[in-house]
């Protein structure tokens, strides 16, 4: 549902909803640090002169709103100061803005994200696979946006989800420049006169990688220019909470309307691949303690060549060989290293089970608590 228009300090951070009103404002009533993320796709200024047609003379259906229109640069740089500061108070400490936009305004917003003390950490280029043509002939095709990723500060750590990125893209690691189609077909939303509903919807695609790559399930995501509700569609599909905040009720009913229909992929589903580093530590004489393993039980190598005898204080015996599930393993296959979580197996109904899996089931169980 929509929300009334804020004017004090809300002691309690809204989420899942669409504030009406003014983005500085509703901003400035936030608490304080609260917000993982915000995605900003604001206008851009794109200082049309006149109408633009096609070869047959038909009119292009370019973006003339009003909410696009600034009288001078130095008005829109003011506007893009006023809710870039806006959006920066309200970030965590590791919180990070993505900021979307073309050459009309992308390299003001990179000064005013700069002078408002934001940590640039990449420019991703978004290219589209299928761009509306340059139909004046007069210039090359308008085929890519910009998106500038950038930190709340130099010394914050946003999330970057590497290693789910890089499953995204089979398992190359993901590069800068985003090959993918512009919003239309089913996609793209129509009003009841069966008209564009917003004249630059993004895509679900963009949306999809950013949110994967930026945020965890359970993050709360702001979009100060919400449109539609792209933004906030796939934060609810993935299991994020949004706050979105928009002026044109037009928008806003769509936006409602869409998101009533849009559900929550399953717990399954939201879980992305982590990085290893990233996991919990689980020492091996947790086993031991909680009873996976028992002492004197005897683990085998996943070769076969290698035995050895678990000790009470977490360690392994094999022969003259005494230490840690790594250290055994390397002396046993003369090697520098080894590791242990992977090398050694226990035997379970007959079969032989690595290790690792009771690991993952101490992991699983640390993450629901």
């Amino acid at each position: 549902m929509a929300g009334k228009t804020i004017e004090t300090k809300v002691a309690k951070l809204p989420q899942d909803v669409i504030l009406k009103g003014d983005c500085v404002a509703h901003m400035n009533a936030l608490p304080e640090a609260s917000v993982d993320l915000i995605f900003a796709d604001p206008p851009y200024n794109l200082q049309l002169k006149g109408d633009l047609h096609r070869p047959d003379n038909s009119k292009v259906d370019a973006v003339d709103d009003a909410w696009d229109q600034f009288a001078s640069f130095k008005a829109y740089d003011q506007f893009c100061s006023d809710w870039l500061r806006a959006a920066r108070r309200i970030l965590k400490p590791n919180g990070a803005i993505w900021v979307i936009g073309s050459y009309h305004n992308v390299f003001r917003l990179g000064v005013q994200l700069q002078d408002a003390g934001y940590w640039i950490m990449n420019d991703v280029i978004w290219r589209k696979s299928n761009p509306m043509p340059n139909f004046r002939g007069k210039r090359f095709t308008n085929a890519h946006e910009t998106m500038i990723w950038a930190g709340k500060s130099d010394t914050a750590k946003p999330t970057f989800n590497y290693e789910a990125l890089k499953a995204l893209n089979e398992g190359i690691q993901m590069r800068s420049d985003w090959v993918l189609p512009i919003c239309n077909g089913g996609e793209r939303l129509k009003d009841e006169n069966g008209d564009k509903a917003h004249p630059t919807q993004k895509p679900e695609s963009l949306l999809h990688r950013v949110l994967v790559g930026t945020t965890n399930a359970g993050d709360t995501v702001l979009d100060p220019f919400f449109g539609t509700g792209t933004t906030g569609a796939v934060a609810k599909k993935l299991g994020r909470h949004y706050i979105g905040i928009e002026r044109e009720q037009a928008y806003i009913d769509v936006a409602e309307k869409r998101l009533k229909n849009t559900r929550r992929f399953d717990r399954e589903g939201l879980e992305v691949t982590t990085s290893k580093r990233a996991e919990p530590r689980v020492p091996f004489g947790q086993l031991v303690e909680r009873g996976m393993l028992h002492p004197g039980e005897t683990l085998t190598s996943y070769n076969g060549r290698g035995r050895a005898k678990v000790r009470a204080d977490g360690t392994l015996i094999s022969g003259d060989a005494k230490g840690s599930i790594h250290q055994v393993g390397a002396h046993l296959e003369g090697a520098p290293s080894c590791n242990g979580w992977t090398y050694w197996c226990f035997k379970k109904d007959g079969q032989s089970v690595s290790i690792d899996v009771l690991r993952q089931q101490i992991r699983e169980q640390m993450r629901e608590n």
